[in-house]
């Protein structure tokens, strides 16, 4: 990364040729990650990428296909507007997480900051660690897991969004409240915490959604009307 411009990198990573099979992805080795900005944003491409060092803020903004996996953090933005595939961040991440993807998964190994999936809408992310204030602030879908400890505001205006809390938090947003652990939500985390390669109890953690969600799901018209403001 240190030695070709990222509009370079992303080109060859671009010309690698696809496998057949979406399960035996090539792999491709980055090594020169020093903290650089906007690093392969727009990524469109199956491939498996370990990216050695650390990167700055957007890093994988809008990306799809690949399979990422860094060895550093990374700084705000990491994933924004993310529409699909996989990207495991072994150490920290910035500010707005996952901001406004649409879909894939987002495990960072570490900590998060503010608004950690803020606007999302679709998608998951998990942090083993933990968030700061807003976390979800503005989602309209997708799942938030949060292994550890969560800031002030947590579910801000959320909308048809499931927070798992392993932790405690500083304090929920008006509008959203803690449920129920269901058996089909049990499930769904489940799958989350696998896709994310991480190692845990799907029933150690609490539930938060929209109040008028759960008044949706105790009238027995959570699947039909799933429009939650």
């Amino acid at each position: 990364m240190d030695k070709m411009s990222l509009a370079e990198l992303r080109e060859a990573i671009h010309e690698i040729p696809a496998s057949a099979d979406d399960q035996d992805l090539v792999n491709v080795a980055i090594t020169g990650a020093n903290g650089q900005h906007n690093a392969l944003m727009r990524l469109d491409h199956p491939v498996r990428l370990q990216v050695e060092g650390s990167l700055g803020d957007y890093a994988f903004a809008f990306s799809s296909q690949a399979d990422v996996r860094t060895t550093g953090g990374v700084g705000h933005g990491v994933a924004e507007g993310m529409i699909g595939g996989t990207i495991r961040v072994r150490g920290d991440a910035g500010d707005g997480a996952g901001a406004a993807m649409s879909g894939g998964t987002l495990a960072v190994y570490g900590n998060a900051g503010h608004r950690c999936g803020g606007a999302m809408r679709g998608g998951g992310i998990f942090v083993r660690g933990d968030v700061g204030d807003e976390c979800g602030i503005g989602a309209l879908g997708g799942m938030l897991v949060i292994g550890g400890n969560a800031g002030h505001n947590l579910g801000d205006a959320m909308n048809n969004v499931t927070v798992f809390v392993r932790g405690k938090y500083k304090s929920l947003a008006p509008g959203v409240t803690e449920a129920p652990l269901r058996k089909r939500e049990t499930l769904r985390l489940g799958l989350l915490l696998i896709n994310a390669s991480i190692r845990g109890d799907s029933k150690d953690f609490r539930r938060i959604v929209p109040e008028a969600m759960l008044a949706a799901e105790m009238a027995g018209r959570g699947e039909v009307n799933p429009h939650w403001r």
